[in-house]
C-alpha cells in the first residue's frame, strides 16, 4: 500500500543555495576585514560581468516630422 506521507522533501535547488551561503559564511568568519566583491565572487563561482562603456556623448534625437 502507498503511503501518501511517504515523500522525499529534498529541494536540490534549495540545498545548492545553503552550501553557496555556508560558503560565504566560512570565508567572511575566517577574515578579518569584509570581504571583497571580487572575493565574494570567486567564492560563489561566478564571473564579473564586464560593464559596457558608456558613450562619450549623448546621441541627439532624430528630428521628427
Amino acid at each position: 500500500m502507498h503511503d501518501q506521507f511517504d515523500v522525499t522533501l529534498e529541494d536540490q535547488e534549495l540545498l545548492d543555495e545553503v552550501e553557496l551561503t555556508t560558503s560565504l559564511i566560512i570565508a567572511a568568519s575566517e577574515s578579518d576585514e569584509s570581504l571583497t566583491q571580487e572575493q565574494i565572487d570567486l567564492i560563489l563561482g561566478v564571473t564579473p560581468v564586464e560593464a559596457e562603456p558608456e558613450p562619450s556623448s549623448p546621441e541627439s534625437p532624430a528630428p521628427s516630422d
